[in-house]
């Protein structure tokens, strides 16, 4: 049993399916392969979502417009002062990372359902510029963001290829700091913050960090997703795609690394298949919400997990505190695995 939670746990195995998705991908179609590409972006996409809502436990609604101001910023900078792709994309990531840290400082003094109204009142307001600002942002309109090309490929395959390493390295960076004791500080708050800070953990400096590290991999995906489609507009990044987000996040598994990659393979699947269903797409995916929710809360990441180790337990919650055990006690093994991996 431990040779397989070592073996799941390597950064081989990671690396090994991005080269063997890699050597597929560049067999596709060019529609098949954009299809793919867009799960690899919303993979390093939700990496970052799941450090503000599984591991640090911070209900934001901003996430797309931070999504979306990396997009704006990485095609803007090209447009408007003829920057190559990848310093318009450096500085998109350093203007979400400073935006996202700004962000922090509502949800320093609140949290929970406060902090979602918060966040939500800055998405649209952002969506508000995005359409209002028509010097700069071309208005509801959009504009066409140029496209990369590199090593003798075209634009989809160049593109797959730099976000396949980058969502492989986020996905490694991601899940080695949550094993180390600056990672277990957001977990620590999100269990428990009065206990987190009686422990010797500076809460609001944690807070602003998450956010801060959550806002820079929405901003460097946003930049690759704007190279991707080759035309950013605002309904790309508003409230719809948020929801989107957080059924990602829910399906796949709340709080677990491996969830963030099942999530988005999932509902963007699922979001292909049913796209000329004239209105099922979202009861179908309202369903699913309520579904995962009541039934299956921590996602799909655990039963598959599960089924790959041979361990097979029961789906019951059981962070609550059993019979005897210690409101303080330290989460089970089986939780501590499913984040790590």
């Amino acid at each position: 049993m431990k040779h397989a939670k070592g073996w799941l746990n390597s950064p081989v195995l990671p690396i090994l399916i991005a080269v063997l998705v890699g050597a597929f991908g560049l067999t596709l179609n060019p529609y098949t392969l954009f299809l793919l590409t867009r799960i690899v972006i919303f993979v390093m996409l939700i990496v970052g979502l799941n450090i503000m809502l599984g591991y640090s436990g911070q209900f934001t609604f901003a996430h797309a417009a931070l999504f979306g101001v990396g997009a704006y910023t990485t095609g803007l900078l090209q447009v408007h002062l003829g920057l190559p792709f990848v310093p318009s994309i450096m500085l998109a990531v350093v203007l979400v990372t400073a935006a996202g840290t700004l962000l922090a400082l509502p949800a320093l003094r609140i949290s929970g359902i406060h902090l979602a109204i918060a966040t939500l009142a800055v998405a649209q307001a952002v969506t508000w510029v995005l359409v209002n600002w028509t010097d700069v942002t071309f208005g509801a309109g959009g504009f066409r963001a140029p496209s990369l090309r590199m090593f003798g490929m075209d634009k989809t395959q160049t593109i797959f290829v730099v976000s396949l390493v980058l969502t492989t390295a986020v996905y490694l960076l991601v899940r080695q700091l949550l094993t180390t004791s600056f990672g277990r500080r957001f977990i620590a708050i999100r269990d428990n913050q009065v206990a987190a800070a009686a422990n010797g953990v500076h809460v609001t400096r944690v807070k602003a960090q998450a956010f801060a590290i959550s806002a820079a991999i929405a901003g460097l995906s946003g930049g690759l997703y704007s190279s991707l489609l080759g035309f950013v507009a605002p309904e790309s990044f508003n409230l719809e795609q948020m929801i989107l987000m957080k059924i990602m996040v829910v399906v796949g598994g709340i709080g677990t690394m491996f969830g963030s990659v099942i999530g988005p393979i999932v509902v963007l699947t699922l979001q292909e298949w049913l796209r000329d269903s004239e209105g099922w797409l979202e009861i179908i995916f309202g369903g699913m919400l309520v579904a995962f929710v009541l039934f299956l809360p921590r996602g799909l990441a655990p039963l598959i997990l599960n089924a790959i180790t041979g361990k097979f337990r029961s789906q019951s919650v059981d962070d609550a505190p059993q019979t005897g055990q210690s409101l303080n006690a330290a989460p089970s093994e089986n939780r501590k695995d499913e984040e790590a991996v």
